[in-house]
């Protein structure tokens, strides 16, 4: 990552393991999630205080979760063993934490590729689009204009580069790889989500 990230990045999305079967590490992915908050936090702008409010929160949720069988850490040791053990167990608060946290990192992943990709565009653009395809099929009236309001209030595309790293193909090649990478496991907790109907009723 570029330098102004790399000190506050423990873990990017390219170092989570993930198994042959496509199960991925719990407390890893965590750890690159929270990547995605710090990444808001130097960007220091009110747009994104309500995903990044709401990340935090469900990154919670699936950490506790992860972390409520000390006697056998491996139990929850990948996110999927989370979904699967709540559908026997009925409280599904973890997996519902993870579906949102997964919602909104898609929103990010999203814009920032539109960012990267559609160099004349507004940040305000892409993630206006990005919330539009992502995030936006799941609330309802009111929280539909907060975000609308909220997207408009994106810094300028210098200052947003200028803050993590620099306007230049090195910085944005970084930027791309830690993005794919994101989209990657996102896709494979999209088919494990999928392949168990483990979001009906959330």
């Amino acid at each position: 990552m570029s330098k102004t990230l790399e000190g506050l990045i423990t873990r990017r999305f390219q170092d989570v393991t993930v198994s042959e079967a496509g199960h991925i590490n719990t407390a890893e992915f965590l750890e690159a999630a929270e990547g995605v908050v710090k990444l808001f936090d130097i960007l220091e702008s009110a747009a994104f205080y309500p995903v990044k409010t709401d990340m935090t929160a469900n990154i919670k949720k699936v950490r506790e979760k992860s972390l409520s069988n000390p006697s056998d850490p491996t139990v929850y040791d990948t996110l999927q063993k989370i979904i699967t053990a709540e559908a026997k167990e009925g409280d599904r608060t973890a997996t519902q934490g993870l579906l949102w946290l997964k919602r909104g990192l898609e929103l990010t992943a999203m814009a920032l590729k539109r960012s990267l990709e559609n160099q004349k565009e507004t940040l305000s653009e892409s993630f206006t689009e990005a919330y539009n395809k992502t995030l936006k099929q799941y609330h309802g009236f009111i929280v539909k204009k907060m975000f609308g309001v909220a997207m408009l209030a994106c810094p300028d595309r210098e200052t947003f580069y200028k803050k993590i790293g620099g306007d230049n193909e090195g910085a944005h090649e970084q930027l791309l790889a830690w993005v794919n990478a994101l989209q990657g496991l996102l896709n494979e907790l999209n088919i494990f989500y999928a392949s168990g109907a483990f979001d009906k009723g959330l």
